[in-house]
């Protein structure tokens, strides 16, 4: 080379700091993706109580009803009047299904209690309820 002659150019791309921030974002939503959605059905205020029990991993069928009444059985919402029918298909061919029902804390249990009596007259027995664990320090402070 000449002492006056230009330079060639170099046009690689350095694709290092790239790599590391995808890897990043990668990890970021990893680590998100799983409290961005608790449960099956819209999403709730869920009652607090002292000592919920922790239950079996058994087959169940999760009814939610949102602050509206409105009723929800997994992902799907039903009226009343196919919800029966809604349950019965949830459950399929399962003979052991728990079906557990988790109601927004602002409604009156008269509508909770109205669900549940529909869930025993489509041939559930056993309802359960979901309720979150209270802080109970909170609670006393």
């Amino acid at each position: 080379m000449q002492l006056g002659e230009p330079r060639k150019m170099q046009s690689a791309i350095n694709v290092t700091p790239l790599v590391d921030v995808v890897l990043v974002l990668l990890i970021i939503f990893m680590v998100m993706a799983p409290h961005m959605r608790q449960g099956p059905g819209p999403e709730i205020d869920l009652p607090a109580t002292a000592k919920p029990r922790e239950q079996a991993n058994v087959v169940r069928i999760v009814v939610t009803i949102d602050e509206h009444g409105a009723l929800w059985i997994d992902d799907k919402s039903f009226t009343v009047e196919t919800f029966g029918d809604g349950l019965r298909a949830a459950a399929g061919t399962q003979t052991d299904v728990k079906v557990v029902v988790q109601g927004d804390a602002r409604l009156p249990f008269g509508e909770v209690r109205q669900t549940m009596l529909a869930i025993e007259q489509a041939g559930f027995h056993g309802v359960g309820l979901i309720a979150e664990r209270a802080d109970i320090g909170a609670r006393r402070g």
